[in-house]
């Protein structure tokens, strides 16, 4: 099978892109929302382009952490950023924002950044060892992962509007 380099889920959440886009770009919730990362420390907040934050995993005995910096904030259309391990990238994530009737259709992205060379087979064999997962495997959880993030990224959205 052919590897899979990104992926995208989204869902319509009842309440405006001002909202969802204020939840989600506080990173700090993402330990909430997501099955795997558990939490998240901005290293000077709030979160702006170029912020710099660490985030803790875990899924199953397995534990680590991610460095991440915020690459993009579009208020209410799109926030993005990029995680590495190691000084490896990882990663980049992100949500795109958008007005659908009352509501908003939120879009999560994910990108695999260990394309190529010495430094992505590195960053594959980490993920193996610290996250138990190797590339194949990766892209059925994250699928899974995001579905749930969104899930409980509309019931908190909803709950608060």
């Amino acid at each position: 099978m052919d590897r899979q380099w990104s992926l995208e889920e989204s869902t319509v959440v009842d309440a405006p892109p001002a909202v969802v886009y204020r939840l989600v770009s506080d990173l700090r919730n993402m330990g909430r929302w997501s099955p795997e990362c558990r939490s998240v420390w901005v290293l000077r907040p709030p979160a702006r382009t170029g912020s710099r934050f660490v985030g803790f995993n875990r899924r199953g005995p397995f534990l680590w952490p991610t460095l991440g910096r915020v690459t993009r904030m579009v208020p209410d259309g799109e926030f993005v950023f990029d995680v590495s391990v190691f000084g490896l990238p990882i990663a980049r994530w992100g949500y795109r924002f958008e007005a659908e009737g009352p509501g908003t259709r939120v879009t999560e992205f994910w990108q695999d950044l260990r394309t190529d060379g010495y430094r992505a087979r590195a960053a594959d064999l980490l993920g193996t060892v610290f996250a138990g997962t190797n590339p194949a495997r990766r892209i059925a959880l994250n699928r899974a992962g995001m579905r749930t993030t969104l899930e409980r990224i509309a019931r908190t959205a909803t709950a608060g509007a």
